[in-house]
């Protein structure tokens, strides 16, 4: 029963990290679209989104399976619940970079973001695909202190998304209220892209020490 058990925590750890991966190549085609009015990448977010949701679905029913068929106590029954915690950020974040090719196929052919805006969303895209790269790194190979230093990485987000909102609300900026719009909606979806990876890294804390979680969603 034991070695069973740990086949089916084997199996969510191996959807996890897929959909980490998924997730993280998302974001970064979305980046691509949303930066050089690419119309294909922005097509192929939105369209590849559908697997994220399939493999959310497919650790919800292992989760319900395992759960149903070795009736885990404490420390087991944590590590799957924790499981399904972290399959909803992740799924989230597929969202989040769906709505970003969202906003660069509607704005086609015209670029989303004008060159005053791009330093800013590149930077937001590196700090989210560097995030991204160490929770799918960590979901493989569980590490409590590198997993609470996500933290850190999210401060720099919030310090960009600072900058984007002082250069949307500058009395010189030039390209009206829909683009402004956009523009904040874009670095609200990057800021919770990281908060998501930031409650991945939580419950990761607390699957390796016992201490609760703090859920920013």
């Amino acid at each position: 029963m034991r070695e069973e058990f740990q086949a089916d925590l084997d199996e969510i750890s191996r959807l996890l990290v897929t959909m980490a991966e998924a997730a993280r190549a998302a974001m970064r085609k979305a980046t691509t679209a949303l930066l050089t009015a690419d119309r294909s990448a922005a097509e192929a977010v939105i369209e590849r989104d559908a697997e994220v949701d399939a493999i959310y679905g497919q650790v919800e029913a292992k989760v319900a399976d395992t759960i149903a068929r070795q009736a885990p106590v404490a420390g087991d029954l944590r590590t799957v619940i924790t499981a399904l915690h972290i399959s909803a950020d992740l799924e989230r974040m597929g969202d989040l970079a769906e709505h970003v090719a969202k906003t660069a196929r509607r704005r086609h052919p015209s670029p989303a973001v004008p060159a005053e805006l791009r330093p800013v969303f590149t930077g937001m895209a590196e700090v989210a695909d560097r995030m991204a790269g160490e929770i799918a790194t960590l979901l493989g190979k569980p590490d409590a202190e590198p997993a609470a230093r996500l933290e850190t990485a999210d401060d720099e987000m919030d310090a960009l998304e600072r900058r984007l909102f002082q250069v949307l609300l500058d009395d010189d900026w030039p390209y009206g209220a829909e683009t402004a719009i956009d523009g904040a909606l874009l670095g609200r979806f990057y800021e919770r892209y990281a908060d998501h990876i930031v409650n991945v890294g939580e419950q990761l804390v607390y699957l390796i020490t016992g201490e609760p979680a703090t859920d920013r969603s």
